[in-house]
C-alpha cells in the first residue's frame, strides 16, 4: 500500500486519466474529488462490497435454477 500525505487542494493521478483531490478536511472526515473517465465507475468500499454480494447471490440463484432444469442430472447419460 502506497501511503501519501496531501493539503487541501492538493491531488494524487493514478494512472493517465484519474485525479483524486482532496477538498477539506473537517471534524476527522476528508472531503475527496475524484475525476475519472465516465467508463470508470466509482464507488465508496461499502457500496462496492454490496454490489458485489449481490452479483455473487444472483450467479448462485442461476446456478441453482440451472441445476433445477435439468433436474440436477448430467446431459451425457
Amino acid at each position: 500500500m502506497l501511503i501519501l500525505s496531501r493539503d487541501t487542494s492538493q491531488s494524487i493521478i493514478i494512472g493517465d486519466d484519474i485525479e483524486i483531490m482532496i477538498l477539506g478536511i473537517a471534524r476527522g472526515q476528508v472531503r475527496l474529488g475524484i475525476a475519472a473517465p465516465k467508463t470508470t465507475t466509482v464507488h465508496r468500499k461499502e457500496i462496492w462490497n454490496k454490489i458485489k454480494k449481490e452479483k455473487q447471490e444472483k450467479l448462485r440463484q442461476n446456478y441453482l435454477e440451472l441445476l433445477t432444469e435439468h433436474g440436477g442430472e448430467d446431459d451425457d447419460e
